[in-house]
């Protein structure tokens, strides 16, 4: 750049102002959507039992149905054909902190009305292998919350044997926005 190049740059230049910061533009991100707010979880008792586990082998499927679940409702769920609205991943995790992770998992996703989550434990080789032990546990921790009504392994493209769906019930406003949807069809 030679000098008069530089002098014209500084002219147009002239009543240019720096911007103070660049990391708080509004163009620079994507819109946002209304983030969730996070439930504090201290302050909600953490039920989930740590007691005497029973092992789930790993060759057994994890599957669970509420009584008056609907069957077609857990066929598609072990198709895969609900989308996964959250998802936790577990691998290598110790399992009070999976038990943590999981507990606040479910309370989040009961106050944003979510309906069908993802859980990735791992795959154990064996009984005693660290996924198996998880996958046990999840086996047992699930059918604690009332809100879960389904479980069952995933499709392979989700992680298979070391992965599950999680069915969980309608919130009362979504109850209720389905109750009027079906109830304005009828009349």
């Amino acid at each position: 750049m030679n000098l008069d190049d530089k002098l014209l740059f500084l002219d147009a230049m002239e009543d240019v102002k720096p911007l103070k910061s660049c990391t708080n533009s509004q163009w620079l991100k994507p819109a946002k959507q209304k983030a969730p707010q996070k439930i504090d979880t201290l302050q909600l008792d953490n039920f989930l039992t740590t007691e005497y586990l029973e092992i789930v082998p790993p060759g057994t499927p994890l599957a669970f149905k509420r009584e008056g679940l609907q069957t077609g409702v857990l066929d598609k769920l072990r198709l895969g054909k609900y989308s996964q609205e959250a998802s936790l991943n577990l691998l290598r995790q110790p399992v009070e902190q999976c038990r943590q992770m999981l507990f606040a998992l479910i309370q989040q996703a009961k106050k944003d009305g979510l309906r069908n989550l993802l859980i990735v434990h791992g795959k154990g080789r064996d009984d005693r292998s660290h996924a198996n032990i998880v996958r046990s546990y999840l086996a047992r921790w699930l059918p604690e919350f009332e809100e879960v009504q389904a479980f069952c392994s995933a499709m392979e493209h989700h992680g298979g044997s070391g992965a599950c769906y999680v069915a969980l019930k309608k919130s009362t406003q979504a109850k209720l926005e389905n109750w009027e949807r079906h109830a304005k069809r009828s009349r």
